[in-house]
């Protein structure tokens, strides 16, 4: 319990020196603090239960007790330094996703290798390998004291002392389990402790505090495994479909139509997906961004489909919401799916994408050779002297490659190039010996200085290019990141990205400030270029029509926004918060106005509900 607790106060340490200003907890951290002990103590008994069953029957059968207490002892011992190390791993995940250790974890093992050499590549991570360790032989130490000492006072007492009545054993014994019993619900509630026990104020990161990782970690499993083996049902499918088709037949709207963007027939695209590039970092930090952006069609409310990067390629490319829980790019059976890699391959395009690192890293490889790509171009195609640490090739290593491809592709006909980047991402490798100079001191802010730097440098010699004046170039990123502090149970600017139309000869710089989804990326741009195939997706495009709601994931949360409001619905516990965001009002309005958030939790999990049927 005391080192679950540690593990907690290095949370907080870890939270309050990532923050701009230290934070205030106005009083609230105490009770966050208690609340950590509840969910520890049902951790605690599950670990023990198993254990306490085995005394009683080696009690009540007269078996030896001695060799039986020595494996217990270990057993136990090795039990609680595995849930330690889910405390461990818990705090750099927190820091990245804002969210405690949950089934999304497992995933990121499909890329073992990649975890290892982050850990060894990022001085933080290898740090805190190396404290766990030490506090782990320090806790085997003291467990094995405690278990030595503990013993040997239960065979003083049993030879100095007759035997207990059997009847008073049983009762001791049947308070044991019954104490035990009482922990492992977490209390004498009317129903087992929940995720949701743990808000009790309006600080997003207190609320997420008194969790115990393996607690949080082994909900979501479970349900995450049940979702697996049942049918994946959020809302019943009927009202799905109606949802969708109500979308899907969203109207135009005339006074949008009239100002339509027209490009000419055979513009190459050049799209662009940037490591975690939230649209909060924008401003001191990306001059060449701000630059592009006042020359463009520059969506500024525009959301990501989830948190993590094969949600960001898939949603921006098929135009198809994320699935909670389920990692949409691996499949035995690669699906094949609407949108625009396949609409642009129709029309005679050559499609590349390029990728800095494995090829098969979020099964991209597979998954985009399956679905309307030429080419995927990635880590084993570059120059072995120019990879540098986890990630690959350095961003602007990446953009010349996909340059010198698109100078070699100009003449055959018309090209779409995705490049998705990965400088922004750590460990983070600063490229020297470059003309690059940042001007942060902290290499955070250095690393979006330097991805910003090569897409500046890497549009200026582009430009430079006869097929450049006919050629589109869309920004966005995969996702963003928890950039400043966070009012909310997700943190708005992990969805929060930029989306950016650039071609400075054929469309007029214009600050668009309605809602934007990554679906929406492919529909907008195919409506810039004549085609005659039918929308099929889920995206709108957004010169023609509006959009009214934004709807996301969060890991297990699905997220819903419109002009004033952010409503969150919590999976596993099955239940939503409405928040004024736009007011960043922090008091929760959902049984103030439940209309307002039915209608919202009904439409964003009937448009992701529809989005599974159509996959599956």
């Amino acid at each position: 319990m005391a080192v679950f607790m540690l593990f907690r106060i290095a949370s907080i340490l870890v939270y309050c020196f990532s923050a701009e200003a230290w934070p205030s907890f106005g009083g609230h951290l105490l009770k966050a603090l208690l609340i950590g002990l509840r969910f520890d103590t049902v951790v605690s008994c599950y670990l023990l239960a198993i254990p306490l069953l085995l005394m009683v029957i080696a009690h009540f059968s007269n078996i030896k007790s001695g060799p039986l207490y020595r494996i217990l002892n270990t057993s136990v011992s090795i039990a609680y330094m595995a849930c330690f190390f889910a405390c461990a791993v818990d705090i750099p995940f927190f820091s990245h996703f804002f969210t405690r250790l949950n089934a999304m974890a497992l995933v990121e093992v499909e890329s073992f290798d990649i975890i290892i050499s982050m850990i060894l590549g990022e001085p933080r991570y290898l740090a805190a390998l190396l404290a766990y360790a030490a506090a782990m032989v320090g806790y085997g130490f003291a467990q094995h004291a405690i278990y030595a000492h503990t013993l040997q006072h239960i065979q003083r007492r049993r030879a100095s002392r007759e035997p207990l009545p059997r009847a008073v054993r049983i009762l001791m014994w049947t308070m044991g389990i019954a104490i035990l019993f009482i922990g492992m619900r977490g209390g004498l509630g009317k129903r087992p402790i929940r995720v949701s026990s743990a808000n009790y104020c309006s600080h997003p990161f207190l609320n997420q505090l008194g969790l115990n990782p393996v607690f949080t970690f082994l909900k979501s499993t479970s349900n995450l495994n049940k979702s697996n083996d049942a049918p994946f049902e959020l809302i019943d499918p009927a009202s799905a479909q109606r949802i969708y088709d109500l979308e899907h037949n969203t109207p135009i709207d005339s006074t949008l139509a009239a100002s339509a963007i027209q490009l000419p027939e055979g513009t190459n695209v050049v799209l662009v997906i940037m490591e975690s590039m939230t649209a909060d970092k924008l401003g001191q930090l990306t001059p060449s961004l701000n630059s592009i952006s006042a020359q463009s069609l520059w969506f500024t409310q525009a959301y990501s489909a989830g948190i993590h990067t094969y949600n960001g390629v898939y949603s921006t490319l098929y135009s198809t919401p994320s699935i909670p829980g389920r990692h949409t790019m691996y499949h035995t059976f690669i699906p094949r799916m609407s949108g625009l890699p396949w609409v642009l391959h129709d029309k005679g395009y050559r499609n590349a994408f390029f990728m800095p690192h494995d090829e098969h890293f979020d099964n991209m490889e597979p998954f985009l050779y399956g679905n309307g790509f030429d080419s995927v171009v990635g880590q084993h195609s570059y120059d072995p002297n120019k990879v540098v640490g986890t990630w690959g090739v350095p961003d602007h290593v990446l953009f010349d490659y996909a340059l010198d491809h698109c100078n070699r592709m100009a003449p055959k006909g018309p090209f779409f190039t995705t490049i998705i980047t990965c400088s922004d991402h750590t460990p983070y490798m600063l490229p020297t010996n470059i003309q690059f100079q940042p001007k942060s001191t902290e290499i955070a802010q250095q690393m979006v200085e330097y991805a910003d730097w090569s897409i500046g440098r890497f549009i200026a010699l582009a430009s430079q290019q006869p097929w450049f004046d006919k050629t589109l170039f869309v920004f966005t990123a995969d996702h963003g990141v928890l950039w400043g502090e966070s009012k909310y149970e997700i943190a708005l600017s992990y969805h929060h990205v930029p989306m950016i139309f650039y071609c400075p000869k054929h469309i007029q710089p214009q600050k668009c400030h309605r809602l934007a989804l990554q679906i929406d990326l492919g529909p907008t741009l195919l409506g810039m270029i004549p085609h005659p195939q039918p929308n099929e997706t889920f995206g709108l495009d957004l010169l023609r029509q509006q959009r009214q709601t934004a709807y996301f994931c969060s890991d297990d949360k699905v997220c819903a926004l419109d002009s004033s409001h952010l409503y969150i619905y919590h999976m596993n516990d099955n239940y939503g918060t409405l928040y004024h965001y736009t007011c960043g009002d922090l008091t929760d309005y959902a049984h103030d106005d439940p209309d307002r958030a039915s209608r919202m939790k009904e439409y964003s999990l009937g448009l992701i509900q529809q989005a599974y049927l159509i996959q599956k």
